[in-house]
Formats: C-alpha cells, structure tokens, sequence
C-alpha cells in the first residue's frame, strides 16, 4: 500500500487498507493487481482519472500516423505534369508519408503497359535520391502501381529546377 503522498506504507489486509483510506477522506486504488501483493494507493479517484487522461493525451500527442498518399499518372501524362507530381512527391515524402505511385489506363491504353512501366521508371530515377522503392510496379486491374517510402539512409539534394 502507498499512502497520498507517496510513501511506502508496506503490506495490508484489505479490510485494514480500505478502513485507513476512508479515515483520510479518500479512495483505496487498485494500481498493479497483476502484483503480488496487489499494488494499491490512497488517494482521490478523480485526480487518479485526471492524471490518467493527462497521460493518454500526451502519448496521443507524441504518436505520429504514417499516410499514404497517392500520385496518378497516365501513360501519356506531360512533361510539365510529370515534373508537377514529382515535386509534389519529393514534399509528401520530406514529410515522411509514403507515396503510392499510380499509372491508370483507360480504355485501349491497357495494351501500352510498357509505355506505363516507362512512366514509374523515370519516376524512380526522379526520386530515387530520396525514396527507396518499397513495393515492386505491379499490374492490380487498369491500375500500375509501385509504393515509395522515405529513405532515412540517403541525403537529401536540393531539386535541380529547369529553366
């Protein structure tokens, strides 16, 4: 048993532990049952539960989700367009999300699957210095699709820009 302002006060019945904390006006908690003996602290229920949430938040704060997110290209896409997703793809991956890159093929464009694998190979060779590949280019319906995760490994060089 520990008492309400931390100290050790050693091993009690419970009848005993239960009759002490309501002599100081507070609560007996069950901190470790999993102990042997069982864990418990005189102390106010609602500042335990305060304290509690308290703590909730400032895990919740410090987690830190990983988002996917996804660029689309046709096998046709433009220069410019290409160029456009790429920087936008090199800031998601700064960011630390993983970036799903996506050839769509609409209607006969299906038969040009090379031209789409063309596509995400020079993509890989844009972002390469950032990014490594984390799944291979693979065909799921009308859709190409590689994935890229950040690479902690490799140093990050400033986008040459073509004017």
């Amino acid at each position: 048993m520990i008492s309400d302002d931390g100290q050790q006060l050693g091993i009690f019945i419970t009848k005993e532990a239960i009759r002490l904390a309501q002599d100081k006006g507070l609560d007996l908690i069950e901190i470790v049952p999993t102990a042997t003996p069982p864990v418990c602290k005189v102390m106010d229920f609602g500042k335990y539960r305060y304290e509690i949430s308290k703590k909730e938040k400032i895990q919740k704060k410090h987690q830190h989700t990983t988002q996917v997110k996804e660029i689309r290209f046709h096998p046709n896409t433009d220069t410019h367009d290409f160029e456009f997703k790429v920087r936008h793809s090199r800031e998601f991956l700064e960011q630390g999300h993983k970036v799903k890159a996506t050839v769509v093929f609409k209607g006969r464009e299906i038969t040009y699957q090379a031209i789409g694998r063309e596509v995400l190979d020079r993509f890989t060779e844009r972002i390469s210095d950032i990014a490594k590949l984390e799944q291979d280019a693979k065909l799921e319906g009308r859709q190409l699709v590689a994935i890229f995760v950040a690479d902690k490994t490799k140093k990050r060089a400033p986008e040459t820009s073509k004017k």
